[in-house]
């Protein structure tokens, strides 16, 4: 039978119909994956970077003054903090609030950063941090230290003990353990005693230290600011942190990766690689950036009783990136964990959510054991990861806040809004919920399997 024109297009019309329905389950199939698939890159690209763009904006916040004062200096300059944080610290989430701080943000681009260590009394270290997070060394040992990039080569003088770092931008946080207000004479003369200056400077004799610069626009809270960035800004600043602040050699297989975004060093980052929707795309990444930080991080946990904290390999996260990432989010500068513990609860022994609408008693069985100069705390912060205002300013208990101790040596603190009575054991806390960090400097890593963990209870 011969077909007609109008009979072949009739079949035509048909045959891509059936096409039609048959391939376009596949293709929106093949759409859904490949928006997936570049959903899952730029999600491991930022997670990847966050944590060199964050310290930088740390580093643009903290040297963003033409003169030292208690809260910023210039760089290669040392930060002596005059008091301990209280509510209107914004620099850093959870700061802590038993150690006064020496701070410095490092170039040593040009040449090594000679850094003095005094002979102290009490718990003092230094942590060294380079541009990704990770602690280089803690010093501890009183001395001169060349810190220095590991790619550095050159003679330093005799007694000067070298430190490699292997990025341009260093960040080094010095912790001088406090005993109230009192004490305060005696941590500024250890401060005093403190030196840092390029190792020209100290070869030729001394040094004195130039003016930095102030800009109005780099006065901003470093988390806010880097949360706010849009894609291309964000990752235009991680590429060019990257050139003098390089990745890791075990990084290569996810920069390998990265690369189909333009991200990393050398890269010029080009938004459109993002495809359709990229700000759409990039709005709901940051929306669920919390609850996957969250999920994918619960591995690294440990448990305490009701508290948890977090485990190795916090401070020398090697390619754990979302772990990193986490922890630059929620605590900058954590400590490694021969170091210090930061135990952390957001509930009560029943599991409730801690909020000011209640009052609780923190009981506290036996103190943390710890090594020789180890103390510890408990401190309460707000939702916003910030210490909560208060009336007496009291943000955190301690082994040296004079506390009541019950008969069998156990103490009880109360939390609460309102004030008790007595208030030697009042920690106090906002209206709102709240959580509680157990810091424990110095742990005694073996008697903690036996010791019991303080309980929250409702009163």
């Amino acid at each position: 039978m011969k077909m007609t024109r109008r009979d072949f297009l009739n079949v035509s019309t048909a045959a891509a119909v059936v096409c039609a329905a048959t391939l376009l389950p596949v293709e929106k199939a093949a759409a859904a994956q490949q928006t997936l698939a570049a959903q899952n890159l730029l999600e491991q690209a930022y997670l990847y970077a966050f944590p060199l763009v964050i310290m930088d904006a740390t580093r643009t916040a903290s040297t963003n003054t033409r003169t030292a004062t208690s809260n910023k200096a210039p760089i290669n300059q040392f930060i002596h903090a005059e008091k301990l944080a209280d509510a209107t610290t914004r620099v850093v989430v959870t700061p802590n609030v038993d150690t006064i701080y020496t701070q410095a943000f490092l170039d040593v681009g040009a040449e090594p950063m000679i850094y003095g260590v005094p002979q102290t009394d009490r718990f003092f270290n230094v942590q060294v941090l380079d541009a990704w997070t990770n602690t280089a060394a803690v010093l501890e040992t009183p001395g001169l230290y060349a810190i220095t990039r590991a790619d550095w080569q050159g003679e330093l003088p005799e007694g000067v003990q070298r430190i490699d770092v292997p990025t341009t931008m260093v960040w080094t946080i010095a912790r001088i353990v406090l005993s109230g207000q009192e004490d305060l004479p005696n941590v500024r003369a250890i401060q005093d005693k403190m030196q840092l200056m390029p190792l020209s400077a100290y070869q030729a004799g001394g040094w004195t230290a130039p003016a930095g610069s102030y800009d109005p626009a780099n006065d901003f809270v470093p988390v806010k600011h880097v949360l706010a960035m849009d894609a291309k800004e964000f990752f235009d600043t991680a590429n060019q942190l990257m050139e003098t602040n390089p990745p890791a050699a075990a990084d290569a297989p996810v920069l390998r990766e990265l690369a189909a975004l333009h991200v990393g060093p050398g890269e010029k980052f080009d938004d459109k690689a993002l495809g359709l929707f990229s700000g759409l795309r990039w709005k709901l990444m940051l929306l669920q950036l919390k609850k996957k930080l969250q999920s994918e991080s619960e591995r690294y946990t440990r448990q305490m009783g009701q508290w948890i904290y977090f485990g190795d390999p916090i401070g020398n996260f090697g390619t754990a990136y979302t772990y990193r990432t986490m922890v630059a989010l929620r605590g900058l500068g954590a400590n490694t964990t021969d170091v210090a513990i930061y135990p952390k609860t957001d509930v009560d022994s029943t599991g409730t959510v801690l909020t000011g609408k209640k009052t609780y008693t923190l009981h506290i069985e036996a103190d943390p054991p710890t090594l020789e100069k180890g103390f510890w705390s408990v401190t309460a912060y707000g939702e916003s990861d910030f210490l909560i205002e208060n009336p007496i300013d009291r943000y955190c208990v301690n082994d040296r806040s004079g506390l009541h101790r019950n008969p069998d040596g156990s103490i009880d603190i109360t939390l609460s809004k309102e004030a008790p009575a007595d208030t030697t054991n009042w920690l106090p806390v906002g209206e709102g919920d709240f959580h509680l960090f157990l810091r424990i400097y110095k742990p005694d890593a073996a008697a903690l399997t036996d010791w019991q963990p303080p309980v929250v209870r409702t009163n």
